[in-house]
This record gives structure tokens, C-alpha cells and sequence, in this order.
């Protein structure tokens, strides 16, 4: 049971170990020699575990989408509707972006062309905004002449774009930067009734 629970651990921390390795470095420029240092343990318990840096990188994307699900899977707000819904999970996801290097390493992976992605996280994350477009379309809650594929492609690109430039600047994954873009877009997409009933910040706690 102990070498159970310690063989655990080191895989955990390996596999945190190469998520920062690779949100820093990229997958191709990544050692394996790196990341057991990192982590603490040889290059032998690091095989043990994972049998390349192809493995490893494929668990690191399968621990990122249990992440993402985290946070596009939270319900609504109590007496909240589906488009606050939708603000509150982008403001979630930026927010893990921000703290969470599984995640952001996920993401990066994923947009590596010298190996084949196994977890598609912005495709998931696309399917998710789809379903709770339909929802707040099916609800009412949109106003009569905006189309949902169109609210999903905007939605899609600029969460998508946020991820991509906070790599390098956390200024757009930020609660004030999300915000701006849900102020711009919500007068095109609720009715003017509805629009102080959205908070753009989120409802969630940080």
C-alpha cells in the first residue's frame, strides 16, 4: 500500500513536473532529463511510468481536459440563465489558464504540429459552447435575430484567442479583459431588458 500510494505521488508530480516543462519549452524542445530532474526522481522512474515523451504529453493533455471539464461542467448560478452561464465558464477557464499549468500546458500541446493530438481540448471546449448557445437560444434568452452558430464562433475564437496570446502576456486571460469582451458583445446578443441582469465579471469565487 505505501509503494502504492509513493508510486502515486511520483506520478503526479512527473506529470506536473513535464506540464510546467512543457508550457515553458514546448513539447519538442522538452528533455525527458529535464523533467525527472524537475520532479525529483531518475530518468529509470520516469520509464517507469511513462514509456516516452509522447506518453507523457498524452496524459498531460488527458489531465487538462479532467480540468477543463471542471470548469465548463458547473451549473448555472442560482436564478442565473444560460448566457451568465456562459460568461461564468469563460471566466473560469481563463481564470484556470492563468493558475493551473496542467491546463495551460494541455492547451499548448495541442497546438504542437509534431505530434498527433489524442485529447482535442478546443474542440471540447467548442462542443460545450455550442450546447449552452442552444440552451440560451431554446430559453429565450437570446434576442430573435442573432443566430447561435454565430454567437458560438465568436465566443469560440475569442476565448481561443485569449488562451493563445495569455501564453506570453496574462493580461488577456484576465477577469477585467474576459469582461471587456462579453461588454461588447452582450448588447448584440440579449435583449436591452435583460442586459443588467449579466454580470460580466462572472458569479463564480475566484
Amino acid at each position: 500500500m505505501v509503494k502504492q500510494e509513493r508510486a502515486a505521488r511520483t506520478r503526479e508530480t512527473l506529470i506536473r513536473s513535464a506540464a510546467e516543462v512543457f508550457d515553458r519549452e514546448g513539447f519538442s524542445a522538452a528533455s525527458l532529463s529535464v523533467i525527472s530532474s524537475r520532479a525529483g526522481v531518475s530518468n529509470g522512474a520516469l520509464h517507469f511510468h511513462f514509456e516516452n515523451k509522447a506518453a507523457l504529453a498524452d496524459v498531460v493533455e488527458a489531465e487538462a481536459l479532467i480540468r477543463l471539464r471542471a470548469v465548463s461542467n458547473a451549473g448555472p448560478p442560482a436564478g442565473a440563465g444560460r448566457v451568465q452561464l456562459l460568461v461564468d465558464a469563460t471566466q473560469g477557464l481563463a481564470a484556470a489558464l492563468r493558475r493551473d499549468v496542467v491546463l495551460r500546458a494541455g492547451f499548448s500541446l495541442n497546438g504542437e504540429t509534431v505530434r498527433t493530438v489524442r485529447v482535442d481540448l478546443r474542440e471540447h471546449w467548442r462542443r460545450w459552447v455550442e450546447e449552452a448557445v442552444k440552451h440560451a437560444e431554446s430559453e429565450g434568452e437570446l434576442r430573435p435575430e442573432v443566430a447561435a452558430q454565430d454567437v458560438v464562433t465568436a465566443v469560440v475564437a475569442a476565448t481561443v484567442g485569449f488562451e493563445v496570446l495569455g501564453v506570453r502576456d496574462a493580461e488577456w486571460l484576465s477577469t477585467a479583459t474576459v469582461g471587456r469582451f462579453w461588454r461588447l458583445l452582450l448588447p448584440t446578443l440579449v435583449p436591452k431588458t435583460a442586459l443588467s441582469d449579466v454580470r460580466v465579471e462572472g458569479t463564480r469565487s475566484p
